[in-house]
C-alpha cells in the first residue's frame, strides 16, 4: 500500500461484539488506524492510553480512532475497561485485516500472526494520507507525524 491509495475496506468486531466497517466513516470523520500487538502489554497501553488522552485534539481535527489487534473482543472489552479508552476496538482474531495493511509478525516471541505496532490515517475519500509500520514492538507510532497529517486535512 502507498500513500494516495485508497484504503483497503475491512469489517471488524468491536468490544461489544457489534461489526464496524471502516468504509462507514467515508464522507465523515478522518480516521486513525491503530494495530497493536497485544492488549494489556506495556508498550501497547502506553500507546492507547496516550491516543485516548489526546482525544480532545483528534476531535478537533474531525478523526476517529480505532484501535486493531489480534486479540478476542472479549479480551479487548476488557481491556477498554480496564484503561478507560474513549475509542474503538476491534478484533482481528483471523488476522484477515493485518494481513491486508502488511502489519502482521510471522513470528512474534515465538506466536504467530501477532498484528504489528502500525498507524495508517485515512481520509474522509478513504485514502491512506500517512502510513507507519515499525517492525519493532517496543516503538511508538510518530504521533506528531499523525497529527500533523490531520491538521493538513482540516
Amino acid at each position: 500500500m502507498e500513500i494516495g491509495s485508497k484504503a483497503p475496506d475491512f469489517t471488524l468486531q468491536d468490544t461489544e461484539g457489534e461489526e464496524v466497517t471502516l468504509s462507514d466513516f467515508e464522507e465523515k470523520v478522518n480516521v486513525v488506524v491503530l494495530f497493536f500487538p497485544l492488549a494489556f502489554s506495556n508498550t501497547c497501553t502506553n500507546e492507547l492510553c496516550t491516543a485516548r488522552d489526546n482525544m480532545k485534539l483528534y476531535n478537533s481535527l474531525d478523526a476517529k480512532i480505532i484501535g486493531i489487534s489480534v486479540d478476542s473482543f472479549f479480551c479487548l472489552r476488557e481491556f477498554k475497561k480496564s484503561e478507560n479508552l474513549n475509542f474503538t476496538l476491534l478484533s482481528d482474531f483471523n488476522k484477515q485485516v493485518s494481513t491486508k495493511y502488511n502489519a502482521l509478525y510471522d513470528d512474534y516471541y515465538g506466536m504467530k500472526g501477532v498484528s504489528k505496532r502500525a498507524s495508517f490515517v485515512v481520509d474522509k475519500q478513504g485514502t491512506i494520507r500517512f502510513q507507519e509500520i515499525l517492525d519493532d514492538s517496543s516503538e511508538l507510532p510518530n504521533f506528531k507525524a499523525i497529527q500533523k497529517t490531520l491538521s493538513d486535512l482540516s
